[in-house]
């Protein structure tokens, strides 16, 4: 007898349906699973087997074919646990069949018949809505991500035996339904505040500006000076995320499985913080059948990659594409995926190996050649995707002990969302620009002029200072936030000064 049960998986950050297809004939015992399936995928016929008899359905020994189709696409995953075990019921008069073709079921069997949790719950949900199937049964912790989407019922269950009894009408457990408005309600309610900070007043100023105009940032200090310390506390200033943002994240986490049982929904922006050992594959995705890296992590939300020198020139350089298109392509010989990856970045390093160039306490003992090979695995092409670049001195002990305390996450990040609006009026019907770190050169040339004054400045600067060319449009396009910051249509003389400030390893004292 044959039985036909809808179940899905994903491919990249999206996901496809399968039809899985359970024949069973009186014949001699075996159990064959074909349409591509990976190990795990092939494993699950043990794990079914001990399932369907231990939750007490006797099923006489037969010939059991299993096709996962489309046969042309490879299956991963432990999810086709619960449709195989369901298909095998219902080839042999175990479940009513009434209620499966307007079913999506997955989820991971125990051998006693219990269900676990799978990934990628969220983008099964959504394309079992888009393609028209009234309800997903699922394991109950996966549950609570599926039901984001509206208009699809998300049922949760516990174990095999519950799922036969639902699909036989023996059994109407209550529907899981998530309060979207309720879980925005908790956003932007951080442990970290900016009011922790003592001191270090330009380089808060530099990460509201980098945080209004998302603006890639580089903070350059010795060891102890805060650099780790600011930059997780970024996220605090930035823009509550939009649903649409918080979809696409969530996604990302919930193929990846690493989205926690009891959260439906990313609402925060994420915070990546890999170590400088990361190998490539790790930091943007890869694979023999790809995954999400760091930079997919962290997507609408902050990379910070600490001790910058340190990391493998080969990882740096992989990190060009997300920084240029926000998203990442990974190729194979049968398939290419994209997975999204619009991340601020946030970096830090010391000035040379051992931390005190800059230092006016501490002598460095690091010669010139030195300091040239490390800032030198600093590649150009990866400078210039960084607007900002900050230097941060060690803290006074007057600033460390003084009683005052500093301006709050929450007032600093209004001033970033009231920017950040004049930035999507501005940018209105350009296709992929949103705010002024996206703009390129010819946006530039367009909402970045400068009065004769400015233009001197600039001018000036670049000559007295040894600024680099690649200075130029990074020095426009931040002027231009902080233009924004400052409610200015125009971009003024001291808006440029400001920006020329944040440019320090263009000028001459790094470069000779």
């Amino acid at each position: 007898m044959l039985a036909k049960i809808i179940s899905s998986t994903t491919y990249g950050i999206d996901a496809y349906l399968v039809e899985v297809e359970t024949n069973v004939e009186r014949q001699i015992p075996g159990f064959t699973i074909v349409g591509l399936p990976d190990n795990t995928v092939k494993e699950s016929r043990e794990r079914v087997t001990a399932a369907v008899k231990n939750s007490n359905f006797e099923i006489k020994p037969s010939r059991i074919t299993v096709n996962l189709a489309p046969a042309d696409i490879k299956k991963e995953g432990s999810a086709f646990d619960l449709p195989i075990a369901i298909g095998l019921l219902a080839a042999t008069d175990h479940v009513n069949e009434n209620l499966i073709p307007e079913s999506v079921l997955l989820g991971e069997l125990s051998l006693d018949g219990k269900l676990r949790p799978i990934k990628g719950a969220l983008p099964i949900s959504v394309e079992a809505k888009r393609k028209g199937f009234k309800r997903i049964i699922l394991p109950v912790d996966s549950a609570k991500e599926a039901s984001i989407v509206d208009d699809i019922e998300v049922y949760g269950m516990d174990n095999l035996k519950d799922v036969v009894s639902f699909l036989n009408g023996n059994l109407q457990p209550e529907r899981v339904i998530t309060n979207r408005e309720e879980l925005f309600s908790q956003v932007n309610i951080y442990h970290l505040d900016f009011s922790d900070v003592k001191g270090q007043e330009n380089v808060k100023r530099a990460l509201e500006v980098a945080a209004a105009g998302a603006h890639n940032i580089l903070m350059i200090g010795p060891p102890g000076s805060g650099k780790t310390m600011l930059a997780k506390r970024l996220p605090t200033i930035l823009p509550p995320m939009t649903f649409e943002e918080a979809l696409e994240t969530t996604k990302i986490h919930s193929v990846a499985g690493i989205l926690s049982k009891d959260k439906a929904l990313v609402t925060e922006r994420p915070f990546r913080n890999p170590h400088h050992t990361v190998s490539d594959a790790a930091l943007v995705g890869g694979g023999s059948f790809p995954r999400p890296g760091e930079v997919s992590f962290a997507n609408h939300g902050v990379l910070f990659l600490d001790e910058l020198p340190e990391f493998k020139k080969n990882v740096l350089e992989v990190l060009r594409q997300p920084l240029e298109d926000s998203k990442v392509t990974v190729s194979r010989s049968k398939l290419t995926l994209e997975f999204p990856a619009n991340f601020m970045l946030a970096s830090a390093m010391n000035p040379c190996p051992c931390g005190y160039f800059t230092d006016p306490n501490k002598e460095c003992t690091c010669a010139p050649p030195q300091i040239q090979r490390y800032m030198a695995k600093i590649s150009g092409p990866l400078l210039d995707r960084i607007d900002i670049h900050i230097e941060v001195p060690a803290v006074k002990y007057k600033e460390l002990s003084a009683e005052t305390k500093s301006e709050s996450s929450s007032v600093i990040r209004e001033r970033v969302i009231a920017a950040r609006k004049v930035q999507l009026e501005r940018f209105k019907g350009l296709k992929h620009i949103y705010n002024n770190g996206d703009m390129g050169s010819k946006e530039v040339r367009t909402y970045c002029k400068l009065d004769p004054v400015g233009a001197e400045l600039l001018k000036m600067a670049m000559t007295k200072l040894g600024l680099s060319a690649r200075a130029y449009d990074r020095i426009l396009k931040v002027s231009r936030t902080i233009a924004d910051l400052d409610s200015s249509d125009n971009i003024l003389p001291q808006h440029i000064s400001e920006a020329i400030q944040y440019r320090s390893l263009d000028r001459e004292l790094w470069n000779h």
